[in-house]
Parts: C-alpha cells; structure tokens; sequence
C-alpha cells in the first residue's frame, strides 16, 4: 500500500466507526463495570503507575450540573441520532472523520448508558482536570481528531484556492 493512500485522512472505510464506537463502549464498560465491583466510592489506588480514585458523578464535566444526569444522557442520544443521520446523508466522510466520530459516539453511548440506567456516571481515572473515565477520555481524543480534520481541511481548501487564482 503506499504510504500516501495509507495517510489520506480524507478516505475511510465506514467500519472504522462501528468499529472504534464499539470498542470504546466495551472498554468503557468493562472498566467502570470493575471499578464499580472492586472499588468503594472515594477509595483510591494505584495499578502501574496510574492513580485511580472512584467517584459517582450525576452532571457532567468535573461534576458541573449535578442531579442532570438522565437530562445528558437524553443529549447522549439525540448526539448519536444526529451523528448517524449525518453518516447516513453522506456528510461525514474519511478515515479521520470515522476515528473521530468513533471516539465521540463511543464515549458518548458508554456514559449516556450509565446516565440513563444508574442516574450518573462512574468516573474514577485521576489527572491533573479531575477524575475521568475510558469514555471521558475517548470524547477528548475525538474532539482533537476533530479539531485536526478541520484544520488540515481548512489549509488543504485554502492551498486549492490559492493555485486556482494562479490561474
């Protein structure tokens, strides 16, 4: 394969972002499934390096809009609706695209899931921003993928335009 086809983040298979959605969604349920069984609220510990304290966390980003919960979970899904149709009509296309959108529907099914069956959400992966989750950190990644496409697109689009007036 040649390493041009191979980087072209505006080609994609569309498997790329069930497969990464999935992915994300199993990790992320397997892991605060384990917290949930192994951990007391507020109990802290460290495996390999990496601390880890378990809290329940019923609003969103370090625990801004406590008590909303099921509110963000209903956003979860409309999100995922949304990002669906848009699949669907066309409009998100390439491998960057795929990855990025795979991370945010992923974490955003993982949590909206425990926000609409438990009312919060296990967060318990501690970082200088607060204690997160596999899902948390998974919409973090897809907003960079994201805000990455949309910048190489820009200077892509600007080159394009810059050669046609050179015409």
């Amino acid at each position: 394969m040649r390493w041009s086809r191979c980087c072209n983040i505006f080609g994609g298979d569309p498997i790329t972002f069930y497969f990464i959605a999935l992915v994300v969604f199993i990790l992320d349920q397997s892991s605060k499934y384990a917290t949930r069984a192994y951990a007391e609220i507020g109990e802290t510990f460290s495996l390999w390096g990496i601390e880890f304290t378990r809290i329940e966390n019923s609003g969103m980003a370090g625990g801004m809009f406590e008590g909303y919960a099921r509110l963000f979970g209903i956003v979860a899904v409309l999100f995922v609706i949304a990002v669906l149709y848009y699949r669907k009509t066309g409009q998100m296309k390439g491998a960057m695209m795929d990855c990025s959108f795979g991370l945010l529907v992923g974490g955003a099914v993982g949590n909206g899931v425990d926000r609409l069956i438990y009312g919060q959400v296990t967060d318990f992966i501690v970082r200088s921003g607060g204690v997160l989750n596999i899902a948390d950190h998974a919409i973090e990644a897809g907003l960079i993928l994201l805000i990455i496409y949309a910048v190489v697109n820009w200077l892509r689009n600007m080159r394009i335009r810059k050669s046609t007036k050179a015409e």
